[in-house]
């Protein structure tokens, strides 16, 4: 166990950003569990996030996800299991571990009546960061994300996407090693949500920020380095994107022909996995856009259409938990506010 630190908030750093990195893993959890009465939310979870690295946690509502990572941010208490966030404890050294990490949360939490400058300015000295250095930090975190032109704008007159942005800005104000986003794009278009994940993706490579993420879009998972699939408490899947779909198996190719039942029984004969769907014959092949010519060769009917699926997130969550992903995401406004609170408490 990691000895006792007496860091708090308000040790800001030394006034630049740090590059995300403290040696070791950046999270760890063992056996991590959180319960509710009689409801198991979280069942004997463990993983590693490197430093550096960007993971994301994928699952439906109710999966297990938000009450991860408010056990992580210290927002609740594990009832069993132990983790570790930036090398601390999280239950006995939750002040070194909130010192350590940025958090953006589902809900916004930012003042519509304040300029975005001011809003950062706020969560600056919330974080006891030394007020000389606090124009200068303003400055390069709204330069991240593309807002320096906004900073003396109220922030009720911004866009839902601009206002996620200056969440993720006012997340790295006291310079953190790890961020975590909790559904980061929750309700925003797709070209939003693209814009927000170059930032994020900018963020790792040029300050090596750690980030840790929830989400329950598949595509947006494809932005991480690893993916943890978690369902019902549990982790049933942990890899990287392009693995895990190979874990899947085989690529599907969709054929519509002359004569389907005719191509599906020739095809089958030749010893592929060939069968007849009401749209066409499809047929189960390790690489679908190498076998086609093969598969065209040997069909014995003309080919109308050809067209390959390769195995995506959606039949990864298929695969290993027998159903497909719900679209509705967890509130947690509540710890939102409770997070704030810890830290007015504390200056």
């Amino acid at each position: 166990m990691v000895a006792k630190t007496t860091e708090t908030p308000g040790d800001a750093g030394d006034g630049g950003m740090n590059d995300g990195r403290s040696g070791g893993p950046a999270v760890v959890a063992t056996d991590l569990s959180k319960r509710f009465g009689d409801l198991e939310a979280v069942k004997d979870v463990s993983f590693e996030v490197d430093g550096g690295e960007i993971f994301a946690f994928l699952g439906p509502n109710g999966a297990g996800k938000t009450t991860t990572i408010n056990m992580l941010c210290t927002l609740m208490h594990p009832t069993g299991g132990r983790a570790s966030v930036a090398g601390h404890d999280v239950a006995r050294e939750p002040r070194a571990v909130r010192a350590k990490i940025g958090l953006v949360f589902q809900d916004r939490t930012l003042d519509d009546q304040l300029t975005a400058e001011e809003n950062l300015a706020f969560h600056a000295t919330l974080y006891g960061v030394p007020k000389h250095e606090i124009p200068d930090r303003v400055s390069r975190v709204l330069a991240m994300v593309d807002l320096a032109d906004r900073r003396r704008d109220l922030v009720g007159t911004f866009s839902g996407g601009m206002a996620r942005r200056l969440e993720i800005a006012r997340g790295l104000m006291h310079a953190p090693e790890i961020l975590f986003l909790d559904e980061p794009t929750l309700g925003l278009d797709p070209q939003t949500r693209a814009r927000i994940w170059e930032d994020v993706r900018r963020l790792r490579e040029e300050q090596g920020v750690t980030v840790f993420m929830t989400t329950h879009y598949m595509d947006e998972a494809e932005f991480a380095d690893r993916i943890a699939i978690i369902d019902h408490g549990r982790i049933v899947a942990i890899d990287t994107p392009s693995r895990l779909k190979a874990a899947v198996g085989l690529d599907t190719v969709r054929m519509e022909t002359a004569d389907d039942a005719t191509a599906a029984a020739n095809l089958s004969a030749a010893g592929f996995d060939a069968r007849v769907i009401s749209e066409g014959v499809i047929v189960r092949v390790a690489r679908g856009e190498t076998a086609v010519p093969d598969l065209i060769a040997r069909i014995g009917v003309p080919v109308r259409l050809v067209s390959v699926h390769r195995p995506t997130l959606d039949d990864v969550f298929m695969h290993f938990t027998g159903r497909e992903i719900r679209e509705e995401p967890e509130g947690n406004g509540g710890m939102a506010r409770q997070f704030v609170a810890m830290h007015r408490r504390r200056r």
